[in-house]
């Protein structure tokens, strides 16, 4: 090349494309020549980095595949680390596959579609329609409590693959899935361990989530299902269908009828809670059992419920139902991020005693208490409902079958005592009314025309002889709140579930003894109601003929009021009925009260005096004229301006 290259240098030839292809082998041949070191190290590296990769790949080969990971344990309290979840390569079952952890008093049935509750089954309840059969708390749901929903309130009813394995029989489920987001969701099902209140109606729930995707998930996308409540016999009343939510210790009930449009408004299709609440638990209810779920920490959550219906008895009209869900707090996922949520999940009868224990229970929080739902009266059916079951515990060591009807009597009888000095002296104060009706009807006849007189000279014949007109009505307004509270008491108390008395088959149901023309009989409201009449005859009669029909109304309202309610209540008021007639005939006993005016009696009160000033002024302006007690018009007149002029 050097010497061609110096040969064709030294010619002078007149082709240029070979002169400039000459040029630049020149300049290659001489680059190379004077940079040779350079190209001697770079060719020395390569060979390096060739020998490198070709013995990694080889060394890869030889070396044994690392063990997959582990999944987490069983135990609901083992803490969790990132990329432990992992699910099988095949698609899990199809086919639905259920597995029972039971107790003593509960049997909860569980499914791998959706990986929750099925149903649970209440061992010592039976229903009301079929005695032979046991109370299931969910049955009538399309899905199971403690599934997963989406932001649209829908089921994922996906199929997890069940953990033979990792699960304990009876005692403990395993569930995993993955879903189509790349969320890998674990769900360990146990039994209540603690000693609580209540355990055999618990179960507890961990649930671990993790991101095995490459995007951020949204946790309040999701959330769990609190199942469906439904009645539990085809005559149970709407209201007692709901769910509910306790926010910082105050409870939040919607009942079924909620989702109903009326005059002013319009059908609903969803409730929700309010947002930003900090909610404790949620749940469904009927008028006697629970489901509730909560969360091991309170948390921004969002409660909702729909409207639905279903039918109890085949042939029958169908009846409101309601199902419920409670979305998780907002939280970003990140990818192979890790997160484990805890959930005790109670579903039993609502015990007014054993809800009242948990309470004082340090393990599982507090508000368990509010689920009765007494509402105002709360404050009376509380304390009537620990004494009838105190009154029971010592009656049932002495008549076990008519235990509970002789508690709901006794229950009767000591209230009534308790208000016998308010119900003494409203019975003479209406002896002394009745002695003063005479006089009463000589002021009407002397100031027939004049009702505002009437009314004053009647205040005066009250203050004259010591009389107080309220004083008679007292009790009754004592009564008001005992009854209510007594009738949410028993409206709420599964305790007389299934419980007889004398021709009464179940306490908490109507006593029917026969249908006639399609109308159920009951016999404890007729009884209820005769009873009421026999006492309205004993009272003393006071005001005039037309209070005293309204008076004799009463035992008809609340006879229909009771008839279609529990027997309990027409046994309670059947008893107080009695109670009052023995009580009635009793004071009627006692000599008549003189009628005697007291000293100072015939002296003007303030308020009397104040209503004939009154009267004075309606009379003279009814007249035309000028009272002189009334004020003289002090405004002062305008003064006329001289007439304008042209300016």
């Amino acid at each position: 090349l050097d010497s061609w290259a110096l040969t064709r240098l030294s010619l002078n030839t007149k082709n240029p494309s070979l002169d400039s292809r000459l040029q630049n082998a020149t300049y290659f041949y001489q680059g190379f020549m004077y940079d040779r070191k350079t190209w001697i190290v770079l060719a020395f590296g390569g060979i390096l980095i060739s020998l490198n990769i070709y013995f990694s790949a080889e060394n890869a080969k030889k070396a044994p595949k690392p063990a997959p990971a582990e999944e987490i344990t069983s135990s609901v309290e083992a803490p969790e680390i990132a990329g432990e979840l992992s699910v099988e390569t095949l698609p899990p079952p199809t086919d639905e596959q259920l597995v029972v952890l039971e107790t003593e008093k509960a049997q909860f049935t569980l499914t791998n579609l959706g990986a929750g509750i099925k149903f649970v089954e209440l061992k010592k309840q039976n229903n009301v329609q079929d005695r032979g059969t046991k109370v299931q708390m969910n049955r009538h749901s399309t899905g199971a409590i403690a599934s997963l929903v989406d932001r649209q309130q829908k089921l994922l009813n996906l199929p997890f693959t069940f953990k033979p394995e990792q699960s304990s029989s009876g005692k403990t489920a395993v569930y995993i899935a993955q879903l189509p987001s790349g969320l890998i969701v674990k769900k360990t099902f146990s039994l209540e361990t603690e000693k609580i209140p209540g355990a055999p109606y618990f179960i507890k729930l961990a649930m671990v989530l993790e991101n095995s995707g490459t995007a951020p998930v949204e946790l309040s996308d999701y959330g769990l299902f609190l199942g469906t409540a439904s009645p539990l016999f085809q005559s149970e009343a709407p209201h007692h269908t709901g769910f509910f939510w306790n926010e910082a210790g105050t409870i939040h009930f919607k009942d079924a009828t909620k989702f109903k449009g009326g005059w002013f408004s319009s059908a609903k299709n969803i409730l929700w809670n309010d947002p930003d609440q900090t909610i404790e638990y949620a749940g469904v209810t009927d008028q006697f059992f629970s489901t509730v779920l909560r969360p091991e920490k309170a948390g921004n959550y969002r409660v909702w419920a729909k409207p639905s219906q279903v039918i109890l008895t085949p042939g029958q009209a169908a009846v409101s139902a309601l199902r419920s869900g409670m979305q998780f707090a907002p939280q970003t996922l990140l990818p192979a991020q890790p997160l484990t949520l805890h959930y005790r999940i109670f579903s039993g009868p609502k015990e007014n005693t054993m809800l009242r224990k948990l309470d004082h229970s340090e393990t599982a929080g507090e508000g368990w208490g509010k689920i009765m739902q007494y509402g105002m009266f709360g404050f009376v059916s509380r304390p009537l409902n620990w004494l009838l079951n105190f009154l029971h515990n010592g009656i049932d060591n002495f008549s076990s079958t008519q235990s509970w009807g002789l508690s709901v009597i006794f229950l009767t009888i000591i209230v009534r005592l308790c208000i016998w000095p308010l119900h003494a002296k409203s019975t003479l104060t209406m002896k002394r009314m009745a002695k003063l009706q005479p006089k009463m009807a000589e002021l009407k006849e002397k100031y027939a025309d004049d009702p505002t007189k009437l009314n004053t000279e009647m205040m005066g014949m009250y203050r004259k002889y010591g009389i107080n007109p309220l004083g008679g009505c007292l009790p009754m307004f004592v009564q008001i709140p005992i009854f209510f509270g007594f009738f949410k008491m028993l409206d709420y108390a599964v305790e007389l579930r299934n419980q007889p008395f004398l021709w009464c088959e179940d306490l908490s149901q109507p006593d029917t003894i026969a249908v006639l023309f399609g109308i159920p009989i009951n016999l404890l409201p007729i009884v209820m109601a005769g009873t009421s009449v026999i006492q309205m005859a004993m009272m003393p009669k006071t005001g005039d003929k037309m209070q005293q029909r309204i008076m004799m109304f009463m035992p008809l309202l609340f006879f229909f009021f009771c008839y279609n309610y529990a027997s309990a209540l027409a046994l309670y008021w059947t008893t107080q009925n009695i109670f009052s007639i023995g009580q009635t005939w009793l004071m009627n006993k006692i000599p008549e009260p003189e009628l005697v005016a007291r000293k100072g009696g015939a002296k003007k009160s303030w308020v009397q005096r104040m209503a004939e000033k009154q009267a004075e002024m309606q009379k003279h302006q009814k007249q035309g004229g000028k009272s002189t007690s009334a004020l003289r018009d002090v405004t002062p007149t305008k003064k006329k301006g001289p007439p304008r002029t042209g300016g």
